[in-house]
C-alpha cells in the first residue's frame, strides 16, 4: 500500500479541552479520542489537562505505526461484532450532543442485536427500524438518524448494505403566528444568544432554522452583510437563492472567519437537534407562550408581514424559498406577489 494513503495523525485540540488526533487514510478522515480502536490502553483525556497533549502524541505515534505494521488497515484482526463496537464508539466519541448521542446509541444497539442474531445488517434489518412509525416527520428523523450510522459504518469498511427507502413527502405545517414578536425576541435576547439570532434570522430573512440558518457561515454573507447568498446544496427548494438582510439583524453581526459556522464560530456547525433542544429550555421558563408557538413561527410571522407590506404572492414565494406558488397559497391560504427588496422584508 503506497505511503501517501496514510497521514500521519496531527494532534488536535477542543474548545472544551479535549484533544484527539486527526489522520486520513486512504482517502477517508478519521478522529480518534483514544487507543481502543487499535487495543492501546491510551485515554488522553482521562489525564489532567497539562498532561493530554503528551499523551496524545504518544496516541498518534502508536496508530501510526500501527497502521504501517497492519498493512495499512486501522483494524485488528477482530470479529465482525467487536469491529462493529469499534467503529460505532468512535462515531460517539464525536462532539455530539447528549440527546443526539443517547439516540445514536439505542439505534446503533438495536443494529447490533440483529448482527449477532442474523451475522450481517440487510438493508431489510435497517429499513424495519423506521417503518415502525406511521408519523411521517418521526419516520424520516428515525430513517435520517439510522442512516447517518450505516453510512459511518459503510465509510469505515464495514460489510452493510445500505437503505434502499426514500424520505416521506412532509406537508408544510402551519404554526401558530407571534402576536408580538418584539417582545418575544427581547426575551431570547436574554435567554440565550444564539437561539436569538436564529429566530430573529427566521423571522427577518424567513430562512429555515434547522438547515438553512444552522448551517450558516460567514462567507454565505456579501462583504457588506446585506445580503445572503444560499447555494442550492442549502437550501430546501435546491435552487440558488439571494436574501436581503434587514438592517435591525445586520446591527447585531460581526462577521467572523469565512469558513467558520456563524453560530459555533468553528468549521462545524451544531448538530440538527441544537436549535429544538434550547427552544425547549426556552418554553419550560416562559409556559405563557403556549404549546402552538414554535421556531417556525418567527417563520409563519415573517410571512403574514410581507404580504401585509407587498400584497404579492411571487415575492412571498421568494421570501420563503418554495418551489412553486401552490406551496406559498398553501401557507397563506392564497395571496398575490415584483423583486424582493429589503424594504419589503419583516420590521420589528
Amino acid at each position: 500500500m503506497p505511503y501517501n494513503n496514510l497521514s500521519y495523525p496531527k494532534v488536535c485540540k477542543r474548545k472544551d479541552g479535549r484533544y484527539y488526533i486527526d489522520f486520513k487514510l486512504h482517502n477517508k478522515r478519521y478522529r480518534l479520542f483514544s487507543g481502543r480502536i487499535i487495543g492501546a490502553s491510551l485515554y488522553p483525556n482521562s489525564y489532567p489537562a497539562k498532561q493530554r497533549r503528551t499523551i496524545t502524541s504518544i496516541l498518534a505515534k502508536e496508530v501510526y505505526r500501527f497502521i504501517v505494521s497492519n498493512n495499512y488497515s486501522l483494524y485488528r484482526n477482530m470479529s465482525t461484532v467487536e469491529k462493529y463496537d469499534s467503529i460505532i464508539n468512535n462515531k460517539l466519541a464525536e462532539p455530539l450532543s447528549s440527546s443526539y448521542r443517547k439516540t445514536l446509541l439505542r439505534l446503533s444497539n438495536i443494529l447490533k442485536k440483529q448482527l449477532i442474531k442474523k451475522g450481517a445488517i440487510t438493508n431489510l434489518i435497517i429499513d424495519s427500524i423506521p417503518l415502525k412509525y406511521n408519523n411521517n416527520t418521526s419516520f424520516n428523523t428515525i430513517r435520517r438518524h439510522v442512516n447517518v450510522l450505516v453510512n459511518f459504518l459503510h465509510s469505515r469498511g464495514f460489510p452493510i448494505e445500505r437503505s434502499k427507502l426514500k424520505a416521506r413527502k412532509q406537508q408544510e405545517v402551519l404554526h401558530s403566528p407571534i402576536k408580538d414578536v418584539k417582545k418575544l425576541l427581547l426575551k431570547l435576547k436574554e435567554f440565550n444568544q444564539n437561539l436569538y439570532l436564529c429566530c430573529l434570522l427566521t423571522y427577518g430573512c424567513l430562512l429555515r432554522p434547522h438547515q438553512e440558518i444552522r448551517l450558516l457561515k460567514w462567507e454565505d454573507f456579501s462583504d457588506d452583510l446585506s445580503h445572503i447568498n444560499l447555494t442550492g446544496s442549502k437550501v430546501k427548494s435546491k435552487r440558488n437563492r439571494i436574501v436581503p438582510v434587514p438592517s435591525y439583524i445586520k446591527e447585531t453581526l460581526i462577521k467572523g472567519a469565512s469558513n467558520h459556522n456563524i453560530f459555533s464560530n468553528t468549521l462545524k456547525p451544531y448538530n440538527r437537534g441544537y436549535f429544538s433542544l434550547i427552544w425547549k429550555r426556552f418554553k419550560r421558563l416562559n409556559p405563557d407562550i403556549g404549546t402552538s408557538v414554535t421556531i417556525y413561527s418567527f417563520r409563519h410571522s415573517g410571512a403574514i408581514e410581507i404580504f401585509k407590506r407587498t400584497g404579492s404572492i411571487t415575492k412571498l414565494q421568494k421570501a420563503m424559498g418554495h418551489s412553486s406558488i401552490n406551496v406559498s397559497l398553501t401557507y397563506l391560504r392564497g395571496l398575490e406577489i415584483p423583486d424582493l427588496k429589503e424594504e419589503d422584508m419583516p420590521v420589528i
